[in-house]
């Protein structure tokens, strides 16, 4: 309730009548009559008081249902908040074993597991939700395209996804390998693409360029790969593939 009454000064409020004396001598009446009842009229104040308890009352089952429902909302989210931070602390633990083995280029029990800790195809499926298990997705997908399995290595990547601009392209261009190896190279040329337009800079785009015009000359469109070499000489003309670009454009144009 405010701190301020209501009040015949109230502005926009209708000033109350005084009393008029009809001896012009008699000093000023003091009191006069409010309008607002709950504050001068004690009954009408109880009879507010009374319909408050009794729709507290009548609805009481369905308030404490929504004073349940908002706590264990609330309660939820926090606990699975720590949940999965949980998870993520068991994943990174899981998987530090078949990092080690992947740095080292020993795919299968990088992948597999060691006998003692899992590998990375379990780590990133037992902890798909977290960002260890997702880390373990790329790094299955890179081990699985080096043993040749090209398939595998796709869906490994494609569940994997960063807010690391240079990863992501990098897993776009891996994937990109993988499309290529089995014979899809307009797919491949897709995620070329996807790989050269995520955050385009002249360390990286250039090189995914260049592999999206190879790609397109196996998918036989030889405008779409002279694009592609087009943009790398216009666009990158000081990287290291522009020389190669020039030189796969002048052999479509011949």
């Amino acid at each position: 309730m405010s701190k301020i009454p209501y009040t015949g000064k109230t502005p926009g409020a209708r000033q109350p009548v005084r009393p008029v004396s009809t001896d012009p001598l008699a000093p000023a009446e003091e009191s006069y009559v409010t309008e607002n009842p709950l504050l001068e009229d004690p009954d009408a104040l109880a009879a507010r008081l009374a319909d408050s308890e009794d729709f507290l009352r009548r609805n009481r089952n369905v308030l404490l249902g929504i004073l349940a429902a908002v706590v264990l909302a609330v309660g939820g989210f926090f606990g699975y908040t720590y949940w999965k931070s949980q998870q993520d602390t068991q994943a990174q633990a899981a998987m530090f074993r078949a990092v080690d083995n992947w740095e080292a280029d020993s795919l299968k029990p990088a992948l597999q597991g060691d006998g003692k800790l899992p590998g990375l195809n379990r780590v990133a499926s037992e902890y798909s939700g977290t960002k260890a298990g997702n880390l373990a997705s790329f790094y299955a997908g890179v081990a699985l395209l080096k043993q040749g399995k090209f398939q595998d290595a796709y869906n490994s990547l494609d569940k994997f996804s960063s807010d690391d601009y240079l990863v992501q392209s990098r897993a776009y261009s891996l994937m990109g390998d993988a499309q290529l190896e089995l014979n899809k190279p307009k797919e491949a040329a897709d995620l070329y693409g996807k790989a050269a337009d995520h955050n385009a800079n002249e360390y990286f785009t250039p090189g995914y360029l260049l592999k999206q015009g190879i790609a397109l000359e196996a998918a036989k469109d030889n405008e779409g790969a002279t694009k592609a070499y087009d943009r790398i000489v216009n666009d990158y003309a000081t990287s290291q593939e522009a020389a190669e670009a020039r030189q796969a454009k002048a052999r479509l144009q011949q």
